[in-house]
Parts: C-alpha cells; sequence; structure tokens
C-alpha cells in the first residue's frame, strides 16, 4: 500500500469514527467513551500525516508509532462500546476489522522504518 492509499485509508476511518460518535446515545457513558474514539479515531491519519512530512527518518519512525498506539486505542475503545451494549457488536464488526488492519500495517511500517534507520 502507497502512502496516499495510506492517508485515504485512515481519512476514511476517521470519518467512519466521527459518524459513530455522532450517533451514540446522549448518557454519561457514551459521552465518555464517544470521546476517548473519537480523539484516537481522528488521531490516526493526522498523525500518519505529519509523519510523511517528518523531517527524518527518526521523527517519521516517532510519528509512525504514534499513529500505531492510536490505531490500537481505537480498538479498545471500539471493543468497550460494543462489550457494554452501548452499540449492538454487529454494527462494529467493519470498523474493528479496519483498526486492527491499520494497526497491522502500521505495525510493518514502524518495523520497516526501524530496519532502515540501523
Amino acid at each position: 500500500m502507497n502512502s496516499n492509499d495510506m492517508r485515504e485509508r485512515t481519512k476514511a476511518f476517521a470519518l467512519r469514527v466521527i459518524r459513530l460518535a455522532s450517533e451514540l446515545p446522549n448518557d454519561r457513558v457514551s459521552d465518555i467513551l464517544g470521546r476517548q474514539v473519537l480523539k484516537s479515531g481522528t488521531s490516526v491519519g493526522a498523525n500518519y500525516r505529519e509523519a510523511l512530512r517528518g523531517s527524518s527518518r527518526r521523527h517519521f519512525t516517532t510519528l509512525s508509532e504514534i499513529a500505531l498506539r492510536e490505531a490500537d486505542e481505537s480498538s479498545y475503545w471500539l471493543e468497550l462500546l460494543s462489550e457494554s451494549g452501548v452499540i449492538k457488536p454487529n454494527r462494529l464488526t467493519d470498523l474493528l476489522r479496519e483498526s486492527g488492519e491499520l494497526t497491522a500495517i502500521l505495525a510493518a511500517t514502524v518495523r520497516t522504518a526501524k530496519r532502515r534507520k540501523e
């Protein structure tokens, strides 16, 4: 996957997370979980884009690691939304799959960047 494809994919993920957060019930639990998934889900693409503009290989690697952590954190919040019953699990299947795939892609990106740095 090239960087433009990944930029679009992380942006599409963020937009899906935004739509999900806007559809959550209006209660305390949904508000807290929704804010968390909104922050992490939109941060993946922002950090990935910043990594692409990194001033060095080390900067690229560091920002890619942040994007990786945010993708994994998004999975956590999506799991909590699902397992707590706030959202029906079948509504989150595709979004959870995408967060897992983004996590895997970013983990591979970080591994490759670290090998090239050495």
